[in-house]
């Protein structure tokens, strides 16, 4: 199973960043890219090559969903797993948002424990290898 070492986080909220930043670089062990913005972040991707892709979904400019739409256009992105980070509880709306996109692995809502992280990015990781062997494995 493939493990994460990278991790580009997208979120307007400064405050949130920091907290996420921390979490998952001291208690996780990530390397992370930190960005404010989908645009900052589409200049910046290419360059960083993540393994996983954590963003926050409503966000002035471009919004999360958008991003993400915009990161799958790179070749290198187009399979690259991403978890959604939003504030949103309606079950209709999560749903909507997870069906848009195969690659999008889960979603983690705000406000989130910042000790508990790591540990919800690499379950949502590790199901996601999970289920991809279990497919693979049914090809095979």
């Amino acid at each position: 199973m493939s493990k994460i070492k990278k991790i580009i986080y997208i979120d307007d909220e400064l405050d949130i960043r920091l907290m996420a930043e921390y979490a998952l670089t001291k208690i996780g062990n990530y390397d992370v890219l930190m960005c404010e913005s989908g645009a900052q972040a589409l200049e910046k991707i290419d360059g960083y090559k993540p393994d996983l892709i954590l963003i926050d979904v409503m966000m002035p400019g471009l919004e999360g969903p958008e991003t993400i739409s915009k990161i799958r256009k790179f070749e290198l992105f187009k399979n690259t797993p991403a978890i959604f980070i939003t504030a949103k509880i309606v079950p209709a709306e999560v749903a909507d948002l997870m069906s848009h996109d195969a690659a999008v692995i889960g979603l983690i809502h705000k406000p989130f424990a910042p000790d508990e992280i790591s540990k919800i990015v690499q379950s949502l990781w590790d199901s996601h290898a999970e289920s991809t062997l279990v497919t693979h494995d049914k090809l095979s």
